[in-house]
Formats: C-alpha cells, structure tokens, sequence
C-alpha cells in the first residue's frame, strides 16, 4: 500500500472518531488530531518530493502503486503524485486545518456539521492522489455531495436556493464529465483508465478528441467557474458556513482547473491544441466580468464570490496559453487563491458572527473594534491585488508573463484584456477596506463587539503565514510545478 492512501485512512478514521464522539470537546479533539496529522503527512510529502528532485529523480510520478478495483473496465485503485498533486494536497491540509478552528464556535449539531466536512475533505485528498479516471471521478462525486447539506442546513440567507442550484449545476457538470470519460476509454483502445498510461498511447484520432474534449473541459469548468456556468458560485459562496466557503473557494474549485489540465488537455492534447480559442475567449471573460462584478457588490461574501470567479478564471486562462510559464502559474495562482480566498472567507465569518451583516454599507470604524481581524482584513486585500512579497503577486506575474510569450496577436490582445483586472481589482479591495475599516464608528452597538478569540487567531495567523510565506520564498513552489507541467506540455505541443 502506497503512503498516499493514508490521505484517505486519515479521514475515514476521522469520520469513525467522530461518529463515537459523545460531547464537543471530543468532536473538536478528533478534528484537530485529523487535521494535524494530514497537514504533518502533507509538509512530509512536500519535503520528500523536494529532496527527491535534488537529488536526479527524474520518474514524473513518485509514491506509485496500483491495485485492481473493477477488471471488467479495468478500473483500478491508481495512486501517485507529481508537483502539482504535492502542492494541491498541502494546499488541501492547510484550508482542512485552519477550516477547523474558523469552525470552533459553529453550532447547532457540531458533531453532524463536522462529518460532512470531513467527508467534504476526503473527497478532494482521493481525487489529487489518484491516477486512475474512473477513480478520481469517483473521490470527485464525493467531494460535490456534502455540499448540499453542508449549505442547506449550516448556511445562511436563502441556503436552500443556493445549494439546490449548486449541487444542480455540479452535477451536471458530472454527467459530461462521465462521458468524456468513458469516450476516452472506449476510444483510446486502452486496456486501462490510467491517465498517465493513456496519454503515453496518444492513439485517440482527433476527430474523435474533438467530440470529447468539450465534455471533459466544461464539465471540469464549471467547477472552475468557467463562463457562463459560473452561476451557482457567488450563490453557494455566500450562503455557505465560514469554514465550507473557505474548503470550498480554497480548495474545490481547484479541481476544475486541476482536471482540465490533468484530463482535457493531457489525453487530448490535439483537440486541446485547436479548440483552445474558443475556451480562451470563455475564460477571458471570466477574468474581466468577475472583476467588475465584485465591483458592484455590497455583500461581503459576494464581492469574494466574484472575485474567486475572476481568479479561477485565470487559472483556465493561463492553462490554455499552454507556455511552460503560464501553466506553472495558473498552479501558483491555484495554491495562491485557494490561501488568499481562505483567509478572506475566514475574516469574512468571523466579521459577520460579530456585527450579523455583510453588507458594507452598515459596516464602518471596525478598525477600531476589532484590530486585529481588521489588520487580517487589510493583509488579505493586499495579496488578493497583488502586492509584491504577498503570493498573489508572484502567481500573477507569472502568468501575464508566461502569456505574453504568445507572439501572435490573439493571444497577446488577450493578455492584455486580462491584465485589466488588475485594475479592476485594486478598486474593489481599496473601496471596501476603506468603507468598513476606517472612519468614525456610526453604530454604538459595535462599540461593544469584541475582536478575535483564540481559535480565530489560529486560523488567522496561520493563512496570513502561508499567503506571505509563498510570496517571499516561492521558487521551491515554482520548481516542482515546473518539474510537473512540463511532461504535459510536451504531450500536447
């Protein structure tokens, strides 16, 4: 048995602990015993993968192992992980621990909220670890389910709309996803769902890569919130508990994008090659509408809903470029917003259990309130815009870059279109820290909140260390993406 599938024992023991559970302070003990245990695996991981590259070892995938599941499909339980999987995982384990103790007050039926999240959690660590496409589908399914109950019971405002439209539009999403999946396999002649065995064959004909390709993108897409199926995200963000927008925004909706360049583009890199335009020109407008749409919002969570619309849009965006630049920061930006986006969920909750509102124009002086969740508040608008020394700065570049390197003048008036968002953004960040941070606190009622508690701290501090931590040292995360989005670049190019 491979070490990777400790990521899905972990859990499961989880879920047992938690079901034995007979008070709180036993449901948050298994919590955080789970989430230390997975984050310590996670940074393990990390280091190995990196002394393993020091020192020549070339293999694309390391930590492999293969066990027959279904052999009249010859599905398999397939593991193993490359740099974008290392680095998604420790992504993972740092959102699934600081989830925890952003969840520390969240009541009622804090035994029940926590099964699903963790079994939220186990979905998205089975789906990074294997290779194997039925398999991965599978852990994929896993991860959208909770969802529902996760919002319709723990969320807020009009949840039960929110996550009917969510799981609606997810699961529509699965339903290409499964034909794309099973074309390839039909038609690749494969005698396995292996996606590193498949694409090493790159015997599908590229009429038939055509027919199959847009099933794969949009159905990864409209996780990713690929326009115009974006919908159901600002609606499941805002209605969803703090600790699920930030699994979901940090985390889940890397998988889109992680999918459609593991998947989409990796086993059918001639349709990738030719159809790239059209999507291009989707994910291009994701970047700039997200942008402006936060612009017009006066809901906290929806501002950061439309926000991580436009940067996961720049994830598809800087996929499709397919320059080794661009791809190895549409990674970054993955590992990036999924920080930035935790923290600003996590403040974003942390705010509203204190005033009860989200809307800006009620919100005033919390500077003077709550410093210390202010001052978060303020670090996370920095890195979401860009600052250099924060990670948004170094995943952005990066791809601007990276797509630039694009001589024809589709590509780079594209680029150019997508740079605006830069704009875009610093306007929406400065507008709202200025409006609910500073000036003169107009509701005395806010003069007896209280600032951050312990637990918040944790949370805090932690993605505040992460988000400048990769910013200031990001070239061991740039290696090994590197490393990884290299073999699949040349399978398509």
């Amino acid at each position: 048995m491979s070490i990777l599938t400790l990521f899905v024992v972990i859990p499961a023991l989880m879920l047992l602990g938690l079901w034995q559970a007979k008070s709180l302070n036993q449901v948050r003990g298994v919590m955080v015993a789970g989430a230390s245990c997975l984050l310590a695996l996670s940074v393990w991981l990390t280091i190995y993968f990196v002394q393993q590259r020091a020192a020549g070892n070339t293999d694309v995938m390391l930590l492999t192992a293969s066990t027959p599941w279904f052999k009249p499909l010859n599905i398999a339980y397939s593991v193993g992980v490359d740099g974008i999987s290392v680095v998604m995982l420790l992504l993972s384990s740092i959102i699934v621990f600081t989830g925890t103790f952003a969840s520390w007050q969240l009541k009622p039926m804090t035994k029940e909220y926590f099964l699903w999240f963790t079994l939220l959690s186990t979905g998205v660590y089975g789906f990074f670890i294997c290779t194997d496409m039925f398999t991965m589908f599978m852990f994929y399914e896993v991860a959208l389910i909770p969802m529902y109950l996760l919002i319709g019971v723990w969320g807020s405002g009009n949840k039960e709309y929110a996550a009917m439209k969510l799981t609606l539009m997810l699961m529509g999403g699965s339903a290409l996803l499964i034909l794309g999946i099973l074309g390839i396999y039909y038609f690749s002649g494969a005698t396995t769902m292996n996606v590193n065995e498949i694409a090493a064959m790159h015997n599908i004909p590229v009429e038939t890569q055509k027919v199959f390709f847009p099933f794969i993108f949009i159905g990864f897409g409209v996780l990713g919130a690929l326009f115009p199926f974006h919908t159901w995200s600002p609606d499941g963000h805002a209605s969803a508990p703090t600790a699920v927008s930030m699994l979901h925004a940090g985390v889940l909706m890397k998988l889109g994008g992680y999918g459609c360049f593991r998947v989409a583009m990796y086993l059918l890199p001639d349709a990738a090659y030719e159809l790239a335009w059209i999507f291009l020109i989707l994910t291009t407008i994701s970047v700039v509408y997200g942008a402006f749409s936060a612009c017009v919002q006066t809901d906290l969570k929806y501002i950061n809903a439309y926000s991580s619309v436009s940067h996961c849009g720049l994830v598809l965006f800087a996929l499709l470029m397919m320059t080794r630049t661009s791809c190895t920061g549409a990674i970054l930006q993955m590992l990036s917003h999924g920080l930035m986006t935790a923290l600003f969920f996590a403040l974003i909750g942390m705010i509203y259990g204190r005033t009860h509102t989200r809307d800006i124009r009620y919100l005033d002086g919390l500077m003077k309130i709550m410093p210390f969740l202010a001052v978060g508040y303020v670090v996370a608008g920095l890195a979401n815009l860009g600052l250099p020394g924060f990670s948004g700065f170094i995943a952005e570049m990066t791809i601007f870059v990276g797509s630039f390197e694009n001589g024809d003048t589709f590509h780079r008036a594209a680029t150019i279109i997508a740079c605006t968002s830069i704009v875009v953004t610093a306007v929406y960040i400065l507008r709202v820290v200025g409006k609910i941070l500073y000036g003169e606190v107009k509701n005395p009622h806010y003069l007896e909140l209280t600032d951050a508690t312990w637990d918040e701290r944790v949370a805090v501090i932690c993605l505040i260390a992460c988000v400048a931590g990769l910013g200031l040292f990001p070239m061991w995360a740039s290696n090994v993406i590197s490393d990884a989005v290299g073999p699949i670049l040349a399978n398509i190019i």
